[in-house]
């Protein structure tokens, strides 16, 4: 099942995983779609890592990486990276620093073991632009994406000069347009149920009316998407492919811990919340005392972004690392979709890939039959 933009990218499905591990890229890449390695909270060093791994495994097909430029946040004036890191740091309220330290100590989540206390978040320009630049060294890399707003113009350029493409989420329809206005390549489509950063509009409503407003620029859907049949409603209004995140999660390939894939398990569609409370901008994740604490009269409000990413980033990394010590999924960050109620089982990215195509057929089939023949 090829749709013209599959084409233009020379893949068999109009599947694309977003993901943040190595492995589901080459995985999902392997069976067919193309795997995008989400680069937020690397470093260049840490990316060239991570990408010499993946050019290492995925033989001849080839993957994405996106990165996260806001159009909007504290800094943007700095030029320097080391700079920008400093002059965030500084700008953290001790009170925000003891609220999330008390709430990591009343988790009982053991410290960070290494000194190595370098933030890499690339919520910037100047840090994403390093990112940019590493993954552009790599034959296999074909497209850029940006999670947070239209890229600055100069990376348009850089990246459509190389050949490749490059395309941004749009979670409200002024921001599609725009990304079009801009002259990029393709647009991702992400509805209020997904996971991570998502505007108000649910995926059934923004999907139409996104391939309308910016035809005949490609659309991919996300948000809500985690079977076939779900996949052929959003075909059916015209996008170029799914983006799916959340359903990688809970895969084989994926690094999760195992409490943290407990989590994912035991949760319904009722148990996710749009929070601030990790990175300063609604994103969608599991609720839990976290969340819940941030979000109270009596305590400190969320920082805008990117001075809470930098404030959480430890919070992050150690209830990743230690997923099932004390009470840490309490207070854990657990980004995903409302389709979390549909993780029920742990299935390998090939098996999922080919599962997604068989119920499409399935589901398409359905509305076959119970149309009326001529």
């Amino acid at each position: 099942m090829q749709t013209d933009f599959c084409k233009q990218l020379g893949i068999e499905a109009p599947i694309f995983a977003f993901t943040h591990c190595r492995d589901v890229v080459v995985a999902v890449s392997k069976a067919g779609g193309i795997g995008v390695l989400g680069a937020v909270g690397f470093s260049p060093a840490k990316l060239k890592e991570e990408l010499d791994w993946i050019d290492e495994h995925i033989g001849d097909h080839i993957y994405g990486v996106d990165t996260a430029i806001p159009q909007k946040y504290e800094g943007m004036d700095l030029t320097s990276p080391e700079e920008l890191v400093e002059m965030l740091q500084a700008a953290i309220p001790q009170q925000h620093r003891d609220f999330s330290e008390k709430l990591l100590a009343d988790a009982g989540v053991p410290e960070w073991p290494e000194q190595d206390d370098e933030v890499s978040l690339s919520f910037s320009a100047v840090q994403a632009q390093a990112l940019v630049d590493e993954a552009l060294t790599r034959s296999k890399c074909r497209m850029i994406v940006n999670a947070l707003g239209t890229p600055p113009a100069e990376i348009i350029k850089q990246v459509q000069d190389s050949g490749r493409l490059i395309g941004a989420l749009a979670g409200r329809l002024k921001h599609g347009i725009a990304h079009k206005n801009a002259g990029l390549d393709f647009v991702i489509c992400q509805g209020s149920e997904g996971g991570g950063h998502a505007g108000e509009v649910t995926s059934v409503i923004l999907w139409p009316q996104m391939v309308d407003a910016i035809a005949p620029l490609p659309v991919l859907a996300a948000g809500g998407i985690a079977d076939g049949r779900q996949m052929l409603a959003a075909m059916s209004m015209g996008v170029a492919g799914v983006w799916m995140g959340s359903m990688w999660l809970n895969s084989v390939e994926a690094a999760a811990e195992p409490a943290q894939r407990e989590s994912y398990m035991n949760a319904t569609s009722e148990d996710t919340v749009r929070s601030r409370s990790f990175t300063g901008k609604t994103a969608r994740m599991l609720k839990n005392e976290w969340t819940e604490a941030w979000d109270r009269e009596d305590t400190p409000d969320a920082l805008p972004m990117p001075l809470q990413g930098y404030l959480t980033f430890d919070a992050v990394r150690r209830t990743h690392r230690y997923a099932g010590s004390g009470d840490c999924q309490k207070i854990a960050f657990n980004p995903v979709g409302q389709v979390v109620g549909q993780i029920n089982s742990i299935e390998s990215c090939r098996d999922i890939v080919f599962r997604l195509l068989t119920e499409y057929s399935d589901a398409l089939d359905h509305i076959n039959a119970i149309t009326p023949q001529e």
